[in-house]
C-alpha cells in the first residue's frame, strides 16, 4: 500500500507540474517549486527538477540551458496537458475570466492557471460544438465611460513582486517616483491593489506611518519582495477605503451635493443614481439632483465636464458616514 500511495502522489505531482508549465515563455524549477508548495504539494526542489528532466525526455517540454536558472516551457506546437473535464461552457467562463482578472490576481496565481487557460482556449478553438461559445468572446466587451487611454508601461518584474508581496503579506522594498518627479527608495506594507481605468494602484503604508497611500505601479522604478512578514492591520478595509473616495483623490469627507442639470444631460442620473438617498425634482427644463457623495477631485472634474448644462451647484456641510 505505501508503494501504491507514493506512486499516486508522484503522478499527482507530475500532473500539477505539467499544468503549470507555460507555453510561449519560460519558467524555472524554483518558480514551479514555489507554486507547488503554495498549492499544498510539499516536495524538495530536487524532486521537482528530477520530474522536469523526465518530462523533457518523454513529452513536448523543452529546457533552455543557456543561462541559469534553467527555463522550461511547452514546445510551440505541443498540445500541452489536456483537461477533458472542461466543457465548452466552463471553457468560455475561463476565457472571459482571464480577460478580466489578469491585472488583479497575483502573478504567481495567474501563472499557475496558465494550463487551464490554454486548455480552455484550445477547447473553444477545436471543439466542433463550441462554435457559439467561441463567437461569444467577440460579442461581449467591457466599455469605458471615459475617453479610452492606453495603459502606462510598468517596469519589468514590478507587478510580479508587488502582487506576490501583497499575497504573502511581506514587506516591499521599492524605488518610487512621485507625481512631482522626486525619486526615492522606501519600505512599504502592501495592503491592496486596485485598477482605475487603465492604471493600477497599490494601497500601502510606509514603514513608520499608520496612514494609507495609493502608489501608481507605473511610477515604480523597482520593487522587491522582502522576506519580512507583517500582520495585516485590522483597521484597514479596502472597500471602505474606496467608499471614502480615496481613489478619487479625496479624504473621505461626505457632503450633500445639490445641482441643476438640463434634462437631456441628466437623464442617465435617473437610471444610475449618485447615491441611495438621491432626490430628483423637475424644474422647468432641468432636473434638480440632491445626493450624499464623497467630496473629491474626481467629483469636481465630473461636474465640470457638463459645462453650461450644470448650474446652481451647492455643497452642504460634512455628512457623517453610517454603517
Amino acid at each position: 500500500m505505501p508503494k501504491r500511495t507514493d506512486t499516486l502522489n508522484t503522478v499527482r505531482l507530475t500532473i500539477e507540474l505539467m499544468r503549470r508549465i507555460p507555453r510561449g515563455r519560460k519558467i524555472s524549477a524554483g518558480e514551479l517549486h514555489e507554486q507547488l508548495t503554495a498549492a499544498g504539494f510539499v516536495r524538495d526542489i530536487r524532486t521537482v527538477q528530477r520530474i522536469l528532466n523526465m518530462l523533457t525526455e518523454h513529452f513536448d517540454v523543452e529546457v533552455d540551458r543557456d543561462s541559469k536558472p534553467y527555463g522550461y516551457r511547452w514546445k510551440e506546437q505541443a498540445k500541452g496537458l489536456s483537461i477533458p473535464t472542461l466543457n465548452q461552457h466552463q471553457s468560455l467562463l475561463l476565457a472571459l475570466a482571464k480577460q478580466q482578472l489578469q491585472p488583479l490576481l497575483p502573478a504567481s496565481v495567474m501563472n499557475s492557471l496558465d494550463g487551464f487557460f490554454d486548455q480552455a482556449h484550445a477547447n473553444l478553438r477545436h471543439q466542433s460544438n463550441a462554435r457559439q461559445e467561441l463567437e461569444w468572446l467577440e460579442k461581449v466587451r467591457v466599455v469605458s465611460t471615459t475617453q479610452p487611454l492606453l495603459p502606462p508601461k510598468i517596469a519589468p518584474g514590478v507587478f510580479e513582486e508587488v502582487s506576490t508581496a501583497l499575497f504573502d503579506n511581506k514587506w516591499l522594498d521599492i524605488v518610487y517616483t512621485n507625481s512631482s518627479g522626486k525619486t526615492a527608495p522606501a519600505k512599504v506594507m502592501p495592503l491592496g491593489l486596485a485598477q482605475q481605468g487603465p492604471r493600477l494602484y497599490l494601497v500601502c503604508r510606509y514603514d513608520g506611518f499608520d496612514n494609507e497611500r495609493s502608489l501608481a505601479l507605473h511610477r515604480f522604478k523597482s520593487a522587491r519582495k522582502s522576506t519580512l512578514p507583517f500582520d495585516r492591520p485590522k483597521n484597514f478595509d479596502l472597500q471602505r477605503y474606496d467608499n471614502d473616495g480615496r481613489f478619487g483623490f479625496g479624504d473621505g469627507k461626505r457632503i450633500r451635493l445639490t445641482f441643476r442639470i438640463e434634462k437631456g444631460a441628466g437623464l442617465h442620473l435617473l437610471e444610475s443614481s449618485l447615491s441611495e438617498d438621491q432626490v430628483v425634482k423637475e424644474i422647468d427644463d432641468d432636473y434638480e439632483i440632491s445626493a450624499t457623495v464623497v467630496e473629491s477631485a474626481v467629483l469636481e472634474r465630473w461636474l465640470m465636464g457638463f459645462g453650461d448644462e450644470v448650474s446652481d451647484v451647492r455643497r452642504r456641510g460634512s455628512i457623517p458616514q453610517t454603517g
